[in-house]
């Protein structure tokens, strides 16, 4: 459990860092020049990426946090959402689950894993227990 707290705060901080430098956005107002973060600008895919960077399991896991959100809720779970389910405290259980569980060491129990947890996520945007 250690080893998941430490990943969802090493994965967010990484990812956050990261993003703001893709997604800060000049501001082209004649009182400043700062730039200013636009928190939803950076695309699904590019988040992906920035976690492909961090880990692979991490963005295996958010891939299949993604697939089954989709599937199970009827709709696309958005970057900021995402961000949010990786960075609010230790994770989302689930999306946590579903990365540790994309691990190469874990390969064997894989699909069965993400199937259960698959069966967890609730659209409400609460964590499930």
């Amino acid at each position: 459990m250690r080893h998941a707290n430490i990943l969802a705060s090493w994965t967010a901080l990484m990812v956050s860092a990261a993003s703001a430098g893709l997604q800060a956005q000049p501001n082209t107002t004649a009182s400043t020049s700062i730039a200013t973060p636009a928190p939803d600008d950076i695309s699904v895919e590019d988040y992906l990426g920035l976690l492909a960077q961090i880990s692979p399991a991490a963005r295996d896991g958010a891939q299949a946090y993604l697939q089954a959100f989709q599937q199970r809720c009827g709709r696309t779970l958005t970057t900021m959402a995402l961000r949010a389910a990786i960075s609010q405290g230790h994770g989302d259980p689930i999306l946590m689950g579903m990365v540790r569980a994309s691990h190469p060491s874990q390969q064997a129990q894989r699909d069965a894993t993400l199937k259960q947890l698959a069966q967890r996520i609730r659209c409400d945007g609460r964590s499930a227990p």
